[in-house]
């Protein structure tokens, strides 16, 4: 799973837009004040985390796309 499917399975399963931000494909405006997220880190892994009281606090690191995604949608299902 790549993070377009990723974002049209959480729409498919009625999952609220401001409940997560999946970095260039769905960044909710104005920005929700708590997500959860994935996005890609400055070392090229990617992060799934929690962003709270605007601190973004990292859940996981994966070693590619497929396993953030599938790891995002697991905590959003």
């Amino acid at each position: 799973m790549e993070r377009h499917a990723l974002r049209a399975a959480l729409a498919g399963a009625g999952v609220a837009d401001g409940y997560y931000r999946i970095e260039g494909v769905h960044e909710p405006v104005p920005t929700p004040s708590d997500f959860l997220y994935l996005r890609r880190a400055p070392d090229g892994v990617w992060e799934t985390g929690a962003y709270e009281r605007g601190t973004y606090e990292v859940l996981a690191r994966h070693p590619d796309e497929e396993a953030a995604c599938r790891h995002l949608l697991h905590l959003l299902l």
